[in-house]
């Protein structure tokens, strides 16, 4: 890794070639990722500098990786994730503004360097708003509809802006498998269980089948990180442009159930079963072809392997990098993980939790 001061001698290099050299800096708060962003201000202008050093990450997955390359390579060619570069960052922001959403401009980029100042949406985050008493309803609803203009579109197996390609890999068996086995790898870790290879056998036949479906089911650009603290309330525009959008870098081709349970499986905040039945039912009104028994199922299916996902990458936070904080979510991802129980569909999985996780480990 860049020492601190080598990468802060980088970024000011960076800042003056570009023509920002003369911005005032400001830092804004961090999330789970290695990334950092600054708010940067000239007279009545504002723009957002992101960092992320490029050596601190493993290495995302070439589009022709075997299983064992992934596993060679690390957790983010087995997940399919960007591993923060920035010009996954700068081709997923392209397609999107290009479908007419609002994802941040990308104003200046050095992929190699990985840095990149980007239009500043502003603070209206769909979480803080809410907090501080807005409606929710108009922007879960303007929400959907970005979702439906994302999946509305076709896509591309390469995306490709302003000389950044970048390619769009499938959220496959092997990613799949990899998002719900954190939970059987860290969860004993944060709440002192124990899963034996009979467990574990269970596990893997009861997921094989959900996974073959999120896999034929990817036919969608995924954001894969759609929730209230990763969308930007921006009134003035029309339509799903009003949905500001970010963090989409390790955007994947998955099924559209995914992106749904980000939204709605919100691990921040709680968002009640009547709003989850509205969303839905705003989603399926607007796609008459979906079978809708057969949607809500694998809905219900790949939301539950999302919030499992989420409980073992939390429980990982915690345990392996010291964020307590992340503690505080994971009860309510133990209630949404109850209501997808209750499909009929995913019994076994239940049954499973029912005998391997007792309820005094879903705190």
């Amino acid at each position: 890794m860049i020492l601190s001061s080598e990468r802060e001698t980088a970024k000011a290099a960076f800042l003056e070639a570009h023509g920002f050299g003369d911005v005032r800096r400001q830092p804004l708060g961090g999330d789970a990722s290695t990334r950092s962003y600054e708010r940067l201000r000239r007279r009545d202008q504002s723009f957002i500098f992101m960092d992320q050093p490029p050596s601190v990450e493993t290495a995302p997955c070439p589009p022709d990786a075997t299983p064992e390359q992934r596993a060679a390579l690390g957790y983010n060619a087995l997940a399919r994730l960007a591993a923060g570069r920035v010009d996954a960052f700068v081709a997923c922001a392209g397609w999107l503004n290009a479908q007419g959403l609002s994802a941040p401009k990308v104003l200046a980029a050095d992929a190699s360097a990985g840095l990149a100042v980007l239009e500043d949406l502003g603070d209206d985050l769909y979480a803080r708003l809410i907090e501080t008493g807005t409606d929710e309803a108009p922007l879960y609803d303007a929400a959907i509809d970005g979702l439906l203009a994302i999946h509305a579109a076709p896509v591309p197996d390469v995306l490709s802006f302003d000389g950044s390609t970048w390619p769009l890999l499938t959220y496959d068996d092997l990613a799949l498998k990899t998002a719900h086995d954190i939970f059987v790898e860290w969860q004993p870790k944060f709440r002192d269980l124990a899963f034996d290879n009979a467990a574990r056998a269970e596990w893997e036949a009861i997921w094989a089948p959900i996974r073959a479906k999120g896999e034929a089911g990817a036919t969608v650009f995924c954001h894969r990180d759609y929730h209230a603290e990763n969308l930007i309330w921006l009134p003035e525009r029309k339509g799903p442009a009003r949905v500001g959008m970010l963090d989409f870098q390790d955007a994947v081709l998955a099924h559209p159930a995914w992106d749904l349970s980000m939204l709605l499986h919100d691990a921040r905040r709680t968002v009640s079963p009547e709003r989850e039945a509205a969303c839905l039912e705003r989603y399926l009104a607007a796609r008459p072809g979906l079978d809708r028994t057969a949607f809500l199922a694998d809905y219900h299916a790949l939301g539950a392997l999302n919030i499992i996902r989420i409980l073992g990458i939390f429980a990982r936070l915690v345990t392996r990098d010291s964020k307590p904080r992340y503690a505080d979510f994971i009860p309510r991802l133990w209630v949404y993980l109850d209501v997808c129980f209750a499909d009929p569909a995913l019994a076994d999985l239940k049954a499973w939790f029912d005998q391997y996780v007792p309820v005094e480990a879903r705190r």
